[in-house]
């Protein structure tokens, strides 16, 4: 029996999994988050409305894409492993598994949400999967004014304004010149097969970024080498015939290309002081809130997500965002994997990213771990190391 993913065409964490399940030859059925069962047992379960959710044949409920990676990748039977073996691919693949899924946040809300000439695109889209297949149009047009109140918002959260709007362009721009020269050389991120860090980039890059009308146009005309990314990453077939290594093969350690390091520079400007003041509000936070019980989030709504706000300095001006600990569950997994590592590897991973100016991102660390129990994130112990 396949398995069933449950979520929306435009959800950005709803891309990740499906491109993964794709390219492992994973049998599965797509579900709306319409579907009477998703509502009445799986929200439930799972503890509130979010996505995707998976099922498996036996009942057993998977939630968040890293999870989800993760429980199928522990198999060991993933023809296109996305994990690396190498410790410096593997902690690379992490950054940018990190960066795509929160760090064009930015760029994939204000493209969705700014731009009303591709919004009957949108409703249609969110109307699909999250309104009963036998709605009337007025209904349908209710329960998409109420989802778009709530993304626009979510979108301001992130630091969309009209303020922010040409420098979000720019960086997006910016950012689709730097990895249409990657993608000259090699199919995926880190050589001849997908890794968790394109899943990570698929994720905003396909759902708002290379669907919805406006940017799927610009990302067309001005980044082809990403549109083919793009279409290569959702081929279940292996896709390589514009590059002369037509292998699975991943880059050797010590052949980090210019165009790989270009990248996470990129990261360094654009994302890290963002990731700097989050862990900063953060520890502030929870040193104002030090009776929090270990398997808690600390909130009054156990499915809460957002602790507050955190300002930073981004492109030249201050923008305010909503600071989330499932970021550092991710940051997490970047720090976890290097940790890992043997110490000539360590050394040599700290060597590149001092050199790219993500140093920080090795040692960034909140007060107490964010760990996810039964679905949802919550805080560990208070850390003694």
């Amino acid at each position: 029996m396949p398995y069933k993913l449950y979520g929306i065409p435009s959800s950005l964490y709803v891309a990740k999994v499906r491109s993964y399940f794709r390219k492992q030859h994973i049998e599965f059925i797509e579900q709306g988050v319409n579907d009477p069962h998703f509502q009445q047992e799986i929200v439930p379960a799972v503890g509130r409305l979010i996505m995707p959710v998976v099922e498996a044949p036996d009942g057993t409920l998977l939630q968040d894409g890293a999870d989800i990676i993760d429980f199928f990748e522990a198999e060991g039977t993933s023809p296109l492993p996305a994990i690396p073996e190498s410790s410096m691919l593997a902690t690379i693949a992490y950054l940018f598994e990190l960066f795509g899924g929160e760090g064009l946040l930015r760029e994939a809300m204000h493209y969705r949400w700014s731009f009303d000439e591709q919004l009957d695109f949108i409703k249609n889209d969110f109307c699909c999967a999250i309104a009963p297949p036998d709605s009337d149009q007025e209904s349908r047009d209710a329960l998409f004014d109420l989802a778009s109140k709530s993304m626009r918002a979510a979108a301001r959260g992130f630091g969309v304004s009209e303020a922010s709007a040409p420098l979000i362009e720019d960086s997006y721009k910016e950012f689709l010149t730097l990895f249409s020269a990657h993608l000259k050389t090699q199919p995926y991120l880190l050589g001849g097969r997908p890794c968790v860090g394109d899943y990570g980039l698929l994720a905003p890059l396909y759902a708002h970024l290379g669907r919805d009308p406006v940017p799927a146009m610009l990302t067309r005309q001005s980044a082809p080498e990403v549109s083919r990314w793009v279409e290569r990453m959702h081929a279940p077939e292996p896709i390589r015939v514009e590059y002369a290594d037509n292998t699975a093969a991943l880059n050797a350690d010590d052949t980090i290309s210019d165009t790989l390091k270009a990248l996470m520079v990129f990261i360094a400007k654009n994302y890290l002081p963002e990731l700097e003041a989050h862990v900063a509000f953060c520890n502030d936070w929870l040193r104002n809130h030090q009776g929090i019980t270990a398997g808690t989030n600390g909130l009054d709504n156990p499915a809460g997500r957002v602790i507050g706000k955190a300002e930073f300095e981004w492109r030249g001006i201050t923008l305010s965002t909503a600071v989330l600990p499932y970021r550092f569950y991710l940051l997490q997994r970047i720090q976890d994997c290097f940790a890992r590592a043997s110490e000539s590897e360590q050394q040599n991973i700290a060597a590149l990213f001092s050199e790219v100016g993500l140093s920080s991102i090795l040692t960034l660390k909140t007060d107490r771990r964010v760990e996810r129990v039964n679905h949802l994130e919550v805080w560990g112990e208070l850390r003694v190391d």
